[in-house]
């Protein structure tokens, strides 16, 4: 398949289950919400050296909060459940706890399972904390120096999908940069429900499963698509017109949503001058059961002119 002369490959992202939780700050001002977000999402872009996975998804008008403040909404990710609480406790603890103005609510309100986040926080009130009910929410009220501040007693959290990706193989630099850019522009503008976890969404040194050579290492280089090795690795994936290949990694809420998100990530992708094949990352299986094929996603996208 083509897409405005560019290669799209029939292969697949693998992805993978982690648990996920959606978390709403609110704040005084878009200023203060977003300086907390991207403090609480910092560190965050692979379980394999960072105690979860996270991101911003989106801002929230003040109309759709239930404080009538500015609000941005992040994800944060972990295999494990119990993992997945200590690191939400302890980035919302040190990261939002502490920034001026700042309230937390539950940002998946239909979830089932929850965890007691907001509970568990609350005991920094070193017994003055109390309990209310605001907004038609359960409550903590943590005195602060600057006032109080309000968390939602629970936070819901879900069975999520990790790893989604599309690999963008262009012959520049240049070219291959503008088109991750914009194919992060077009995730966040399309898409709710998902992440970008890596620096400013772009991922330069992709990694496969485990290694050739040291075995203690859970990941190493993705050695096939690295332009620099092209003459020497039998088996490379990329082509004599390549110079530069990005990654872009997607973890959401539901898999629907990440395979919407490959779909517009790949239009976005496909519009740059420069930009010779959309690929994706996958390991034969042994990484997840999720299986993302390209020519599906844009299926979803189908009807969407993505402009950014």
């Amino acid at each position: 398949m083509e897409l405005n002369g560019v290669e799209i490959a029939d292969t697949f992202a693998e992805a993978f289950p982690m648990y996920a939780t959606r978390v709403l700050i609110t704040a005084i001002d878009r200023k203060w919400a977003l300086i907390a977000a991207r403090e609480a999402t910092g560190f965050a872009t692979s379980v394999i050296m960072c105690p979860g996975e996270a991101g911003i998804e989106r801002l929230v008008s003040p109309k759709l909060t239930p404080d009538g403040r500015p609000g941005v909404l992040i994800h944060i990710y972990h295999s494990d459940l119990a993992s997945l609480k200590l690191t939400t406790l302890a980035r919302i603890g040190q990261t939002v706890l502490t920034c001026p103005t700042t309230s937390v609510f539950n940002g998946l309100p239909k979830a089932r399972r929850r965890m007691g986040v907001g509970r568990s926080l609350a005991r920094f009130g070193d017994g003055f904390e109390r309990e209310d009910t605001l907004y038609g929410r359960r409550v903590w009220l943590i005195p602060v120096m600057e006032g109080e501040f309000v968390i939602e007693d629970t936070i819901g959290f879900v069975k999520g999908v990790a790893g989604g990706n599309i690999l963008i193989l262009a012959k520049t630099l240049e070219s291959g940069l503008e088109a991750a850019v914009k194919s992060v522009k077009a995730i966040h503008k399309y898409v709710h429900h998902v992440i970008t976890p890596f620096p400013g969404g772009i991922v330069r040194s992709g990694s496969k499963v485990g290694s050739l050579k040291y075995s203690r290492l859970k990941a190493t280089t993705n050695h096939l698509y690295c332009p620099t090795l092209r003459s020497i690795v039998k088996d490379t994936r990329v082509p004599e017109s390549v110079n530069c290949v990005y990654e872009i990694v997607i973890n959401g809420l539901r898999e629907e949503y990440v395979l919407k998100a490959m779909g517009v990530a790949i239009k976005a992708a496909a519009s740059v001058p420069g930009v010779v094949r959309v690929d994706a990352g996958n390991y034969g299986g042994r990484l997840g059961p999720y299986h993302l094929y390209l020519h599906d996603a844009l299926k979803t996208v189908k009807d969407i002119d993505v402009n950014v």
